[in-house]
């Protein structure tokens, strides 16, 4: 049972606390919210993120950098272009639970639910 906990990263005194507390701080940024939700669907060039969040190329750049450092988002370059990716689907999950809750705090029954009941 000790084995387990020792994998377990969850738990209140890990040693990846401080860590996720570096990553919220990281989404603490709607202009990187908005690249995160940008890049869902698969990659882009910083031309057309900056198009698509409404930023100039350089400000976009500036915040992909910082996303490149984290570790959030990682490169390919395409020519002349240098492609952006999500590293991995933790990030986007982060944000998408970011607005699912951020839908709750508006009352009623947010859209997400509304959504799974169709299915349903």
């Amino acid at each position: 049972m000790n084995a387990n906990k020792k994998e377990c990263s969850l738990d209140v005194d890990g040693q990846y606390v401080e860590l996720a507390v570096e990553v919220f701080a990281m989404l603490a940024d709607a202009t990187r919210v908005r690249i995160i939700l940008a890049l869902r669907e698969g990659e882009m060039a910083v031309g057309a993120l900056a198009e698509t969040v409404g930023k100039s190329p350089a400000a976009v750049s500036q915040h992909l950098a910082k996303m490149r450092l984290a570790r959030i988002v990682s490169t390919r370059q395409d020519g002349t272009k240098v492609m952006y990716r999500l590293e991995n689907e933790h990030a986007r999950q982060l944000v998408a639970d970011a607005i699912y809750q951020a839908e709750h705090a508006l009352g009623g029954m947010p859209a997400h639910h509304r959504a799974e009941q169709k299915t349903a």
